[in-house]
């Protein structure tokens, strides 16, 4: 390869001037002194053409080890070199592509006005970075990211472009996958609840002059009891093999699954015909089952109402729809209701609460976070606290959470509730890094709805902005019911990638779930919070007391922490102290508390601390 030597060097000066002085100056002193000159000129030629080798060397070795790929075109786009990650993501080798016009690769996704708006803004501006679509050697399309950059002569004259890009398809069908899970029901493929309501929605946009919407909500009597006898397994089986015969008769309407045993069908109609309709639907999907070579025939609670009779608003009908099916639940199994006024709110409990539930997260003055903090068992010093929601209710005055969760859960409510929460527990995180609280890691519960619907990341990396805070600062604990969540998909990469981003993963009321040795094998978890239920005996039940060491040895083993939930007694604490247990939350050491008392605890004793 030639590579030029910069004339912009004295030496190379000087010697071009002394080599005609070689030959022509009288006297063999002189000559020598001009040959001198020269050769010293020489050496720093080749000096510098060494050196030129090297650079050149190491941009190639750089752009080789690149996991991008870089692309050096002259201005007609034409290929002029290619470095080996542009063979690995498009299959094309170098030699192929030398000479061939960059665009012959485009996939015929993007119109004309694109590709017009891409070359006037790379012209005028002198780079372009965006998504383009490209095709493969073997004619697979694939999305790319771009990045381009003109390269320009000394009088502003375009001469080459310099283009980077990566192959974005893993992202992409990741970005996919999450949009799928926050809108299909794993197991049936059906729309879940949060695409039911924009579909319901949607229909009721567009009815005709004429027409109704005829909607059911159904509920599979006696599901767990197929479980228990039958097994989980072929409960699933089941419950698919429902939703295939459900789907197959509803043509042309919309089905989806709520979720559980419940399902939802809406049908647009010109005919008058509810009460018929639905008499036809249940003989239909009460016939037997053949699951296991055993013949099961389903008993169906369902709950009715047609728009726009009985209201117009998607989130209204939806209210309506489950006062019609509790209602009918409470008539015994197998029944069926339509709505009537009757059946509103006012006669039901359960959706007055949900009802108020949503008031409040409007509201947000209702809801409340009281902490609980995490000891060491022997010094009792503070290592950590739990924020732990609270409602306090206008009118029926503190809520457990035990009441309104799993109505929350039921009714859609969780993700705005685990937003509320993280919000909130960030808020109070900055005010006590600067009020001289101690410095610990507040935890937050995490609910299967957060982890499926894809934003908890983002909203994670939102609020630590907006506080200041630092992901070490935020812990995040999941249920074992979280992780045996079927919607929840494989938690591990999402967990991998919270876990690389700082923040500490808990896995609480571990023991109660079914596969807990699994997961702790696969999974990115840091503590494990073992359930009060093996706390609650120590150390005089010896069942208890045997599961609690070996909890402890196998997380040892692990390289786990363990925090021991429910400690009330100082037994408790002695036993779980001897054997090697060095966290610990409960009513011996404290009981949950709004922010402001356990300010009024704890931050005179770190000020205290600071002033020796």
């Amino acid at each position: 390869m030639w590579l030029p030597v910069s004339l912009n060097r004295p030496l190379v000066w000087v010697a071009l001037m002394a080599l005609p002085a070689c030959v022509w100056i009288p006297g063999a002193a002189l000559r020598m002194v001009a040959a001198s000159f020269v050769t010293l000129g020489l050496w720093d030629a080749w000096n510098q053409v060494r050196q030129q080798r090297l650079r050149l060397r190491l941009s190639q070795d750089a752009l080789g080890l690149s996991g991008d790929a870089v692309v050096i075109s002259d201005v007609q786009n034409r290929v002029l070199a290619v470095n080996p990650a542009f063979t690995e993501i498009t299959g094309y080798e170098s030699q192929e592509m030398i000479g061939r016009k960059l665009d012959t690769l485009a996939a015929q996704r993007h119109d004309k006005a694109f590709y017009e708006n891409f070359w006037s803004t790379l012209k005028a501006t002198g780079r372009w970075e965006g998504e383009m679509w490209n095709r493969r050697k073997h004619g697979d399309e694939y999305p790319e990211w771009l990045k381009v950059r003109a390269v320009t002569d000394k009088r502003g004259k375009i001469t080459h472009f310099i283009s980077w890009f990566s192959d974005i398809s893993a992202q992409k069908a990741r970005e996919n996958d999450l949009r799928r899970i926050g809108y299909e029901d794993p197991l049936t493929g059906l729309p879940n609840r949060r695409r039911l309501h924009d579909l319901m929605a949607s229909r009721l946009r567009h009815l005709r002059a004429g027409e109704s919407l005829d909607m059911a909500l159904i509920d599979i009597d006696g599901l767990k009891s197929v479980n228990d006898s039958l097994g989980v397994e072929q409960g699933d089986r089941l419950l698919a093999r429902f939703a295939q015969r459900l789907t197959s008769y509803m043509a042309g309407s919309v089905v989806g699954r709520l979720g559980g045993d419940e399902f939802m069908v809406i049908r647009t109609t010109t005919f008058d015909d509810h009460d018929k309709w639905l008499g036809n639907l249940r003989d239909h999907m009460c016939r037997p089952f053949e699951i296991n070579e055993q013949s099961l025939r389903l008993g169906l609670t369902i709950g009715s109402c047609r728009a726009p009779e009985d209201g117009q608003d998607s989130s209204v009908l939806f209210q309506r729809l489950e006062s019609a099916l509790y209602s009918a639940k409470r008539l015994g199994r197998n029944h069926s209701l339509r709505f009537c006024p009757a059946l509103d709110k006012q006669d039901n409990p359960q959706l007055a609460l949900v009802s108020d539930l949503r008031a409040a997260l409007i509201s947000g003055d209702q809801l409340e976070l009281h902490y609980q903090t995490q000891h060491h068992p022997g010094s009792g010093e503070l290592v950590g606290m739990e924020a732990l929601l609270r409602w306090r209710h206008p009118k029926g005055g503190m809520i457990s959470p035990g009441e309104f969760i799993p109505l929350a859960e039921r009714h859609g409510l969780m993700a705005e509730l685990g937003s509320w929460v993280i919000e909130k527990a960030c808020a109070q995180q900055a005010h006590w890094q600067n009020s001289g609280m101690p410095k610990t890691t507040v935890w937050v519960n995490i609910s299967a709805l957060q982890l499926f619907q894809g934003d908890l990341e983002t909203q994670l990396a939102t609020c630590l902005e907006r506080y200041q805070l630092e992901p070490s600062q935020l812990g995040l604990e999941l249920t074992e019911s979280v992780l045996l969540d079927e919607r929840a998909g494989d938690m591990g990469p999402r967990l991998q990638v919270l876990r690389e981003l700082g923040y500490s993963i808990a896995i609480d009321d571990f023991g109660t779930g079914y596969s807990s040795l699994g997961y702790l094998k696969r999974l990115p978890v840091d503590k494990i919070k073992l359930d009060r239920a093996f706390i609650s005996e120590l150390p005089n039940d010896q069942a208890d007391a045997a599961i609690v060491t070996a909890v402890l040895a196998m997380a040892k083993g692990m390289g786990l922490e363990v925090i021991a939930e429910g400690v009330e007694t100082q037994a408790q604490c002695q036993f779980l102290v001897e054997a090697g247990c060095t966290l610990v939350q409960g009513f011996y050491f404290a009981k949950p508390m709004p922010a402001a008392e356990l300010e009024q605890r704890w931050a005179p004793l770190t000020q205290a601390e600071g002033a020796y």
